[in-house]
């Protein structure tokens, strides 16, 4: 039992922790202590499914089916093209939007009444930032091709504790997401510039636009 634990905390790990579209939105929801914590959890509870329908053997029977993958992987890599656009956007020609970047004692420099927890304001902006967050997650095809397929499958080879391999992979999912939420806020001291976020939102833009190119490139 603990070492199919074991095993899946350690391949559920290595499967997440790449640097990919999904992570990138964590860390900079996370920097800009924008809604990181319910972004994490859409992250964790999506994972948790994900690896529920590969251990189940579900993953199979979407194997069967080829061209719903495809489908997921022109539409991810469309969603990933616009993204990127959007941050190349910003890169280039900055909105001049208050971002909530730490102050001395840990505190947001910028923390007006419209960006306090429980406005109207705050409630309206939850709603696309988890909806981004769940389309970079659901129409990612590697998320199918790692999670379902790839760890459903190794899964599968640990008979009756496949369960509690789930579990391991799932505690990683956990670990993962939530520290980066967290941890990630403390960056928020070297991107207090202006300068900066154009930096962090042109690497944003490359990487998704680079991710797309790979879900469409051909093999």
């Amino acid at each position: 039992m603990i070492s199919s634990v074991l095993a899946g905390f350690g391949l559920g790990l290595s499967l997440i922790v790449a640097i990919g579209a999904q992570n990138l939105f964590v860390l900079r929801q996370g920097i800009r202590r924008e809604h990181a914590l319910a972004v994490a959890l859409v992250c964790i509870v999506s994972d948790a499914t994900l690896i529920a329908v590969g251990v189940s053997g579900l993953g199979a029977l979407l194997h069967a089916v080829p061209w719903l993958i495809d489908a997921v992987r022109w539409a991810g890599a469309a969603f990933l093209f616009g993204y990127a656009l959007l941050a190349a956007r910003r890169a280039l020609r900055p909105s001049g939007e208050a971002l909530r970047v730490a102050a001395p004692g840990g505190a947001p420099a910028d923390d007006t009444a419209a960006d306090r927890p429980g406005t109207t304001l705050a409630r309206t902006r939850l709603v696309p930032v988890l909806a981004t967050c769940l389309a970079l997650t659901w129409l990612n095809p590697h998320v199918y091709l790692d999670t379902v397929f790839l760890l459903g499958s190794v899964a599968s080879t640990h008979g009756d504790t496949r369960w509690w391999f789930a579990a391991g992979a799932i505690v990683a999912s956990t670990v993962w997401f939530l520290s980066l939420a967290l941890w990630s806020r403390y960056l928020s001291r070297w991107l207090s510039t202006p300068r900066a976020w154009r930096v962090l939102d042109g690497v944003i833009a490359v990487v998704m636009a680079a991710i797309a190119v790979s879900l469409i490139w051909p093999r």
